[in-house]
Formats: C-alpha cells, structure tokens, sequence
C-alpha cells in the first residue's frame, strides 16, 4: 500500500463517497475506485461494502482509515522535522579537503563561523586520487576537491560549486640557475629532476603536458603527495616541482621561489562538491558562502 491509497481510504471514510474523495483530490471517481481495488487486493480483505447505490467501509476499512489518519500524522511530523532541520543554520557541518585546500582554508573559515555565530564546523583532510572525490559526498557534508582541466568532469550525481582556479608554478630553491628567470619554458625544465604526486592524482597530468611540450618526459625522481614535503626537497636544490599558487605557496624566507610556465597554461580547479539534498540545508549554504568569500579574498 502507499500514501496515496491511505489517503483515499481516509478521505472515503470521512466524506462518505467516491465522488466527494474524487472532487476533493482533483481525479476521476473511476481513479479513485481502482486505488481502493488495488488495495483491496493487496491487503486482502474487503475494505468497501455496497450500502444501496453508495460504497462505505467495512470494519476492516474503518481499521484501515483510522490507522491511515496516524500515518499521515506521522508524515506531517517527519516533513515538518525535515523542513525545520533544512532551514536550520546552526546544525553541525562536516567538511572534507584536500591537504592544501585545508592547509589554506580551515582555520579562518573556522575563525568566520564562530565570529558571527555560524554552524560548528567538523574538519577533516582527506588525500584521495581525483575519482574518489565524489565518493566522499558520502561521509561529508561537504568536499572540497581539485582537478586539471582536460581531467574528466565530476560526476552528475554530486553538485558541484566552482571554488577557485589556481595556477600551478615551478618551485624553485632561491640559488637554483633557473630562479634568474621570471618565467621558465618546457625546455629549460626537460632535465630537471622532478618531484612527482603518486599515479591517479591530479598534478600528473599537468607534468605530463611539460614534457610533451618539452618533447621529452621529465625524469621522476621523488613521488610526494604532501606539498610541504616536496618544498623541503625543492629548498634543498636537489629537485624541482610544480607548486599551487595560492594553497602552497610556500612562506617567506622558506628558500623557495616559484616561477610560472612560459607557453602553456597550467593549473586547477578547486570545487566544492556536495550531495544534491545536503545543498539545501541553510547551514550548509552558508559554509559554502563563507568558503567561497575566503577564496575570492586570497586571490
């Protein structure tokens, strides 16, 4: 049985016949006599009884509408509850970032939401190749995420809401040979010794378009995933790496320089994914406004 056919069956006992429930829900009598067919046959007992030329319950449909009445209590209780939770902005939100993401973002966006009494928010990184991004909409509320350009689009399943595109430059240590230069070409870079992210995460594409641009693949020397590992190679002078601009810069007097990629455009974009349903919760929009102010101001 299903709502509409409990409806029905209250809405016959209270008005007494099936013209009145058909003018009262906007069908046809005929429409609502199959509904109280179908659940006859389901439940399978007569409800209906010919009383003259007019159709009422038997007991066992009064049974059903009385205990129709409490269901659709029920439902009334259970929107009402939905409603009040989705316009709800102090309700808890969980969020999920890639490393530099959360490295840049968290705290002041911590800082934004207890300064005007905003949602709690329950912070958490998680370093995952680019595919298993939309699958983290799953345990979070919200998933900040990155991928290259010419990478496939995230899914249709999860909605998604544009953060930032963020170039990505050569990091440099500040004595290297190439740091003279105010911006480097593929040639320069081909034999270089390179730090790479491990396979399937996002930044390997944009090494791989060096060295095609190059005409050479670049010798991968190092695999790093966590920015702030790679920049203590790179200060070192032992190696090079492909940094973001605004997530990873790295800090002053940090023995890094970045320097940008002459003739070919590389970067990502940083988006923020989320469930379709959880978009609508107020709290949820509001990290997401707050999230969205701190990356247009760290531009």
């Amino acid at each position: 049985m299903d709502l509409t056919q409990l409806r029905i069956i209250r809405e016959l006992a209270e008005r007494g016949s099936l013209s009145a429930v058909a003018a009262a829900l906007f069908v046809t009598p005929s429409a609502v006599s199959q509904q109280l067919s179908a659940l006859q046959n389901e439940v399978g007992v007569a409800l209906t009884q010919k009383n003259g030329r007019a159709i009422g319950l038997t007991d066992a449909g009064r049974a059903l509408a009385a205990a129709a009445v409490d269901v659709s209590l029920a439902m009334s209780t259970a929107e009402s509850s939905v409603n009040l939770y989705l316009h709800d902005e102090n309700q808890s939100v969980s969020i999920a970032a890639l490393h530099s993401a959360g490295l840049t973002y968290f705290a002041p966006l911590l800082r934004r939401l207890i300064s005007t009494d905003g949602p709690t928010l329950r912070c958490t990184d998680e370093d995952v190749a680019q595919a298993e991004f939309p699958l983290l909409v799953a345990d979070y509320d919200i998933v900040v995420a990155h991928r290259l350009p010419d990478s496939p689009a995230w899914p249709s399943s999860v909605t998604v809401t544009p953060l930032v595109y963020e170039p990505l430059d050569i990091a440099l240590a500040v004595d290297h040979p190439l740091a003279r230069f105010t911006e480097l070409t593929p040639a320069q870079l081909v034999s270089e010794n390179w730090i790479s992210v491990h396979d399937g995460f996002p930044l390997t594409g944009a090494l791989n378009r060096i060295g095609s641009a190059a005409g050479a693949p670049l010798n991968i020397t190092h695999r790093i995933n966590e920015f702030y590992v790679a920049a203590s190679i790179v200060a070192s002078g032992y190696a090079v790496s492909l940094m973001p601009r605004y997530t990873g810069a790295p800090e002053a007097h940090s023995g890094i320089v970045l320097r940008p990629v002459a003739g070919i455009e590389i970067g990502r974009h940083i988006d923020i994914l989320t469930r379709p349903e959880t978009r609508l919760r107020a709290s949820v929009s509001r990290v997401i406004a707050e999230l969205t102010a701190l990356a247009t101001e760290n531009l």
